[in-house]
């Protein structure tokens, strides 16, 4: 690929993961489109954007799987108002930022979320609609669909209700500061990664299927 000093191994990113993307060396990570048109806007560079194979994902686009108890009865949001919301974080643009349009034409969040809960992860989103301690959770497509090919028992006893609307899905980035050289170059080395046969089982393990490069104005119109 071209580039040097490259790190020999991956570093794991804290729980608090903004130190992590605002790092001045940071190379490679990917990040959530949320935090990368608000806290992270104009501190990273935008490598691009992969496209999974998932339902609910359209290129470089993917949704939001409103889930609920397998045994609710509702049929749309407006049949749970008021009920209990399991958000994963409150920058996050699959598990928080997407619901909120969709509950505005119903009088608003706290109209519709009687009580809101951070979980933490999308996993424990899903645990908590599951045991009953939420009554419904927005958990990314491409979450969603990796939890049935590794853990399907943990989405068992709940369901999709609904979709949310399409916007980019979870970006590449790398720090501020790396020269548009190395960017030009990681870009390639992503699409020679989505072409090499060699990785064709890590690709499809990963739901990856191809790579694009986008635009902040692209993430900035969705969301």
């Amino acid at each position: 690929m071209g580039l040097t000093e490259v790190p020999a191994t991956l570093s794991t990113a804290p729980n608090d993961r903004y130190p992590h993307w605002l790092s001045d060396d940071l190379l490679f990570s990917q990040t959530c489109g949320y935090p990368l048109t608000h806290r992270l806007a104009g501190k990273v560079k935008l490598l691009g954007t992969p496209c999974y194979a998932a339902a609910g994902c359209a290129g470089v686009n993917y949704r939001s799987l409103i889930i609920v108890g397998e045994k609710s009865g509702a049929q749309s949001l407006a049949d749970l108002a008021p009920c209990r919301v399991a958000v994963n974080a409150f920058d996050s643009q699959s598990g928080w930022n997407a619901l909120r349009p969709m509950v505005d034409a119903l009088g608003g969040w706290d109209t519709v979320f009687g009580q809101t809960i951070e979980s933490g992860a999308h996993a424990l989103s899903i645990d908590m609609v599951r045991e009953g301690h939420a009554d419904v959770a927005a958990v990314d497509c491409v979450t969603h669909a990796l939890t049935v090919d590794t853990t399907p028992a943990r989405l068992t006893g709940t369901r999709v209700l609904e979709m949310s609307k399409s916007a980019p899905a979870l970006p590449y980035i790398t720090a501020r500061a790396t020269p548009d050289e190395t960017v030009a170059l990681m870009q390639q080395g992503l699409r020679n990664a989505i072409a090499d046969p060699a990785l064709a089982t890590t690709r499809s393990a990963l739901r990856i299927e191809d790579f694009e490069v986008t635009s902040i104005s692209r993430y900035s119109t969705a969301i």
